[in-house]
């Protein structure tokens, strides 16, 4: 549906696309934080190092809820107004950012992650379709190129802000910085949204008192539970306002009476305004989002729970892939027949479905860089990992800025032009890249520069991407088009991670074989360049396939006009 923020006029919806970019700059700084603080997350939740497979969850539980849902709130945010699903978004990431500050076991802190996922997740596509509601098929590159920009330089800011927060205070500072962030710019949207009067008719008095009693259930049990978490020691220790605490199965802060007695006050207020939200669900098609959820959760947790060293898919995949493979198969069955599917028909096809292929390649591409450039300089540099995180710095600052480049040049250029050229440029980049040996990174003027080079050709794909996608679908699909484009682009790296890692080591254990001497160190940093030529090379290919496939994506940002729901297939 077209959305009605603010005023007639686009200024205040302006507004509230510049605070929506910094919340999605916010959640994406938080995806990349948890690599410093990992260690000490762990250790906060009795984790020690030696057992660092453990510790997957808390990344794989923030990808799950950043994946799982996204096309669910695309969807939402096609039927609802913007605002709202903003609003709703960021509700969801503090109160997950809360959550994560105060664990003190693992499944709580887990629990904490996912929910910040999934609210951080929801913030892009309803940004980049409040971009499509602002401007017209062919003007969309430079706004879409601001958004990309702001959303990358996120990712760079994350960690430095982190690395900032760690050396005064502990890891929990940052989930608190989070949750105070998450309230400003939670206000801010209120602020500068305006009022939503379009279509909203005056509330009964006994609506309005429902209403009231849920926000006043929902409100208490947000606190009980906080406090729960929390556990204060004053009150634990008390002969009788510790009872509440005392947790009914082992150290649980979740199973005692304040836990529990939280999460029912919390099913109370979702159960009185159940005749709100469950119309939507079902008008969103509530089977449709569980089954690409699960299909989705099924492919994350089969490549995130795997052991590089030792397979592509872990034991748990054997299990999940074929219940992702039947929930996709039920789900094409459920999307011919449903009258209103998830993804309105006619969405993926064409032009949309080559820019969601083109946006999985980047994502192959841009893991590669990620993962393997920090590793050379550990292997090389003998950096530590922070040390080896900033040799990567160089890259991230040149993501943003070939971001914006790319939106701007998408409107003279078209988009197909933009992100080929990109994506060779990146292509020939990473060619370089993984023939660097031992020694490269000691020339930090050439390293610099291919790295800059590699950086801007990613960037330069990204608001094309976009546009095509949006281009390519009807006005009252934005959201869910945006969406899918996000979840190809994590797609490709969640798979492109697990599938060029498993070939690097699989070079790195031939060489190894070959060593006349398998205890020389020398050598072994030799076979260790040698995995990440491979992975690199893997990347250069998976960038170079994507700025073919990107020529299709047409010469002008209107080349292809918006289709209406159900056309096609």
């Amino acid at each position: 549906m077209t959305v009605a923020l603010g005023t007639a006029g686009s200024e205040p919806r302006r507004a509230l696309l510049a605070v929506a970019s910094v919340a999605v700059a916010l959640a994406a700084a938080d995806s990349y934080v948890v690599v410093l603080a990992l260690t000490d997350m762990m250790a906060g939740v009795g984790i020690g190092i030696e057992a660092l497979q453990e510790a997957t969850p808390i990344i794989s539980g923030f990808l799950l809820g950043y994946v799982a849902v996204l096309p669910l709130v695309g969807r939402l945010s096609d039927l609802l107004d913007r605002q709202r699903v903003l609003l709703a978004c960021l509700a969801v990431f503090v109160v997950g950012s809360a959550v994560t500050a105060l664990a003190v076991d693992l499944s709580v802190l887990v629990g904490g992650r996912v929910l910040q996922g999934v609210g951080g997740g929801g913030l892009v596509p309803a940004t980049l379709a409040l971009v499509a509601d602002l401007w017209p098929v062919g003007a969309r590159g430079a706004p879409l190129g601001v958004v990309g920009a702001v959303q990358e330089l996120g990712s760079v800011l994350g960690p430095l802000l982190g690395a900032a927060i760690l050396a005064w205070s502990g890891w929990r500072a940052i989930f608190w910085a989070n949750v105070v962030a998450g309230v400003i710019l939670y206000a801010a949207v209120l602020a500068f949204g305006g009022r939503r009067t379009s279509g909203v008719r005056r509330a009964s008095g006994v609506r309005r008192a429902s209403g009231s009693a849920a926000a006043t259930s929902a409100g208490l049990g947000l606190l009980l539970g906080g406090l729960a978490l929390a556990a204060p020691e004053r009150l634990v220790t008390d002969v009788t306002l510790g009872v509440p605490f005392v947790p009914f199965v082992g150290q649980s802060r979740v199973l005692t009476p304040a836990g529990l007695v939280s999460l029912g006050l919390l099913v109370v207020g979702a159960g009185l305004t159940a005749r709100r939200w469950w119309p939507v669900l079902r008008r969103a098609d509530l089977l449709g989002a569980v089954l690409v959820a699960v299909a989705l959760g099924a492919l994350v947790l089969s490549f995130a729970s795997a052991d590089p060293e030792r397979e592509v898919v872990g034991s748990l995949g054997l299990v999940l892939l074929p219940v992702g493979a039947l929930a996709l198969a039920v789900l094409a069955w459920w999307h011919r027949r449903a009258p209103s599917p998830l993804v309105p028909r006619g969405v993926v096809h064409g032009l949309g479905l080559r820019a969601q292929a083109v946006s999985l390649l980047v994502g192959a591409a841009l893991v590669a860089v990620i993962v393997d450039v920090p590793l050379l300089a550990r292997l090389t540099l003998s950096r530590d990992e922070t040390g080896a995180a900033l040799v990567l710095v160089r890259f991230l600052l040149a993501v943003p800025v070939g971001a914006l480049l790319g939106g701007l040049a998408t409107r003279r250029f078209g988009d197909g032009p933009v992100a080929a050229v990109g994506l060779a440029l990146a292509g020939a980049g990473l060619v370089a890249m993984s023939r660097w040996g031992p020694h490269s990174l000691d020339d930090a003027v050439g390293a610099t520069v291919v790295l800059v080079v590699v950086g801007l050709g990613m960037g330069l794909a990204i608001a094309p991407v976009n546009d095509a996608a949006l281009a390519d679908a009807p006005p009252s699909a934005h959201g869910v088009a945006s969406a899918l484009v996000v979840v190809a682009r994590m797609v490709g790296m969640i798979v492109g991670l697990a599938l060029l890692t498993s070939l690097g080591l699989r070079r790195y254990y031939e060489a190894v074989r070959r060593l006349p001497d398998p205890f020389d160190t020398e050598a072994l940093i030799g076979a260790g360049v040698v995995q990440v030529q491979t992975v690199l090379l893997g990347g250069a290919v998976a960038a170079l396939l994507g700025a073919v496939l990107a020529l299709t994506l047409g010469t002008t940002a209107w080349a292809a006009p918006a289709r209406r729901p159900g056309s096609g297939s």
